[in-house]
């Protein structure tokens, strides 16, 4: 099995015990057996992209895939999770104290959950920028659809906790169980952490390898510098704005300027090989460039890369200036992992974004869809050396910890530890923010100048 850039999907046993199977043997089902769940991802991806917004216009979710993804999430339950010491049996015969239950793809288990164990905690995580605005005002939109069932199935859960921006959550969530939580990072994961130069230079070296095998342009750093933008190969990720600006910058600021003193372009990012958006929007990426930037197609370099987290980490942190023009996203905390590293950024006002980057100071703010900002941007950064200096030092020294898995451990830990007291005291958040309710019960409230998220952040 080979996954993308034709990497091997290897499987290996305990305790990397490998050996030749040389035997054979076939296993016989009838009908009955038969798991039948191949479609099942492509229909939690399309409800995840109805959600957002970003779905094709004629898409729907039908009474028979509803029926297809609890059929798939109680026949796994029942195999693999409630049985004694699984994490939905009941507690007494192993269970998990509290549940965490994250996104729309299995939100059966709530309801599942509260039959076998009512008084348990279970919270429900948001992690994606929903359409707040459609499921209120439009009810007939394919997203309220798609929320109303969501929510029928989830409206048990403890909490509602959504990425820290007020109109990812419909009117139809009750006040007093909203929560708030920004996405999180590791700084000491190979993602994020500090390589010598060394290192840099042999993970850049593996990434052009990667670029020769898939007859992708090499970057020529550190000869040229370069653009970034790392992110899944989405709808939402405005990866066909990406490319109009750096095509706006090379022909309209860099026209008489010889091509290797011009930046390139580099577009890269993981993706789930099972991922039906990934291999479609890589093609439409391609076919942009070669339909209308042929003229800079051997300057953008467009890569489905494997699990190596260093060669992202190069990507970004020897990145000149670093993009994400989403138009739908939920928080997308590589925004903060370019900041931390230094990377001046250019990102759009979409979803959660904005929250982690002060206009002007660590970067600057553009519209959704507004190429020619980006490339006025990308080209100011380039020319005025004070004002990079100046927006690349104070990046680097004003990323909240609330995004680090301090922050995130923090707030998860108040959480367990909250909701599973045997005073049976309920929770209520009514909109706070986790990571505040937890600084507060310890008696740590936050200090005047302490790098912090913006609160209150409504669209």
């Amino acid at each position: 099995m080979y996954g993308p850039q034709k990497q091997p999907l290897l499987q290996v046993g305990f305790l990397n015990e490998v050996s030749v199977d040389a035997a054979g043997h076939a296993i016989l089902c009838n009908l009955e057996q038969y798991r039948n769940t191949n479609e099942v991802f492509r229909i939690t991806k399309t409800n995840h992209n109805i959600l957002q917004g970003v779905s094709e216009p004629d898409e729907r979710l039908s009474a028979d895939q509803t029926e297809m993804i609890k059929n798939w999430i109680y026949s796994t339950a029942k195999r693999e999770w409630v049985r004694k010491r699984g994490p939905l049996a009941k507690i007494e015969d192993g269970g998990a104290h509290i549940l965490f239950v994250d996104d729309p793809q299995m939100p059966d288990i709530v309801p599942l959950a509260k039959e076998i164990e009512p008084n348990r905690p279970v919270l429900y995580r948001s992690h994606i920028q929903v359409r707040a605005d459609l499921v209120d005002g439009a009810p007939d939109s394919p997203t309220a659809e798609v929320f109303n069932w969501l929510y029928s199935r989830i409206k048990e859960a403890d909490l509602f906790i959504a990425h820290p921006v007020r109109d990812f959550v419909p009117k139809l969530v009750e006040p007093q169980k909203v929560a708030y939580l920004p996405a999180t990072t590791d700084w000491l994961d190979g993602l994020n952490k500090e390589l010598r130069f060394e290192d840099s230079r042999y993970y850049l070296d593996i990434y052009n390898a990667h670029c020769l095998e898939s007859s992708q342009p090499q970057l020529a750093f550190p000869a040229r510098d370069y653009i970034v933008q790392i992110a899944r190969f989405d709808p939402s990720k405005g990866i066909d704005t990406v490319i109009r600006s750096y095509g706006e910058l090379r022909r309209k600021y860099y026209k008489d300027t010889p091509v290797h003193q011009t930046p390139q372009l580099c577009i890269a990012g993981h993706s789930s090989i099972d991922d039906p958006d990934a291999s479609a929007m890589f093609d439409k990426t391609m076919d942009l460039i070669e339909n209308e930037y042929s003229d800079l197609a051997s300057d953008i370099s467009v890569m489905r890369l494997g699990p190596i987290d260093q060669e992202l980490n190069v990507l970004m942190s020897n990145a000149k200036i670093c993009l994400q023009l989403s138009t739908r996203e939920g928080f997308e905390v590589k925004v903060s992992e370019a900041l931390h590293t230094g990377v001046p950024v250019i990102v759009t006002r979409a979803g959660g974004i904005p929250l982690q980057v002060e206009d002007g100071k660590s970067g600057f703010l553009v519209d959704t869809g507004d190429y020619e900002k980006v490339a006025e941007y990308m080209y100011q950064l380039f020319t005025d050396r004070d004002l990079y200096a100046e927006m690349s030092e104070y990046a680097a020294a004003h990323v909240s910890d609330e995004v680090s898995t301090v922050g995130n451990m923090l707030s998860w830990l108040y959480l367990a530890d909250t909701m599973t007291r045997e005073d049976g005291k309920k929770l209520e958040t009514n909109g706070a923010w986790i990571n505040d309710l937890a600084r507060e019960g310890a008696g740590i409230p936050y200090e005047e100048g302490e790098p912090r998220l913006p609160r209150h952040y409504k669209t």
